[in-house]
């Protein structure tokens, strides 16, 4: 009878250790299979002679090269890999992210700060969020007579606001305890800040980045779309307008994926950022 109760710990400990080694390899198969069903329902759709779009096979066929197997490839004005396209379109999300991102939080601390702003600016802002990125555009074009900053433009528009409110609500809902812990123990502003409404208003930020991140990515693709140049938003419009559909499906699916791995980099930095009580 001993025995049988000895043994029972160790039991336990296997089947949680096997527990815990399914699970990435549950976290791996399972979108494996989600992949591959999808892949053979749209071969069997498009499998027909009629059909309007290309089958997995045949954009495979249509891209391998050089599309694929040379994305960096550089023929002379728009004539460009995939991987110059997207280092295009990135650099510009870049700038209007990060001019966005220190606008955003700046005014979402000044607005949640004060309520005399946030009564003053709060309308304007939720008048100016509800306009579609792309409608900017024009606006944008006429003041900066060039394409370039015009769609930074857009990007800057387009990510702003979700991190302006996000930021403002934060600072609002800092815990009143801290802020009376503050006041008695007088602290600075600049200490307050760092030690207070920065670290309380982290996690509403980061949320608004990933809003913001995503966004941005949207929008530089439909951006690019009008105001031309290299950019993966003009690839795929030239795609289609040379009838190149292959194309334009490989080019989704780099989009998709870059699209994933902005998210996951700011989900990462949040991660070190934020504290853990408050994860």
């Amino acid at each position: 009878m001993a025995t049988n109760l000895d043994t029972r710990p160790q039991r336990r400990s296997r089947s949680r250790t096997n527990i815990a080694l399914r699970k990435p390899f549950q976290k791996i198969i399972r979108p494996l299979i989600a992949i591959i069903i999808f892949l053979v329902i749209w071969q069997i759709l498009t499998s027909s002679p009629d059909s309007n779009l290309p089958s997995p096979l045949k954009v495979w066929q249509d891209t391998w090269n050089p599309l694929i197997i040379n994305p960096f490839f550089d023929n002379g004005g728009i004539d460009k890999g995939l991987g110059i396209q997207i280092a295009a379109s990135l650099g510009r999300v870049a700038v209007g992210f990060f001019l966005a991102t220190f606008v955003g939080i700046a005014l979402g601390i000044l607005i949640g700060s004060s309520s005399f702003m946030y009564d003053a600016l709060d309308p304007l802002f939720q008048v100016l969020r509800t306009i579609p990125p792309l409608a900017w555009l024009p606006i944008s074009l006429a003041a900066f007579r060039d394409s370039q900053p015009s769609a930074i433009f857009v990007i800057f528009i387009t990510a702003v606001w979700p991190i302006i409110i996000n930021t403002t609500v934060g600072v609002q809902q800092i815990p009143q305890d801290y802020k009376n812990v503050a006041r008695v123990l007088r602290l600075s502003r600049q200490k307050y800040f760092f030690k207070v409404l920065f670290p309380s208003a982290v996690p509403y930020i980061f949320t608004g980045l990933r809003i913001g991140i995503g966004l941005s990515w949207l929008a530089i693709i439909a951006a690019e779309m009008l105001v031309g140049g290299v950019g993966i938003g003009f690839f795929i419009w030239d795609s289609y307008n040379s009838s190149r559909l292959s194309d334009i499906i490989l080019a989704l699916v780099y989009v998709g994926l870059v699209g994933l791995l902005l998210d996951r980099m700011v989900v990462f930095i949040a991660s070190k950022v934020v504290p853990e009580d408050q994860k």
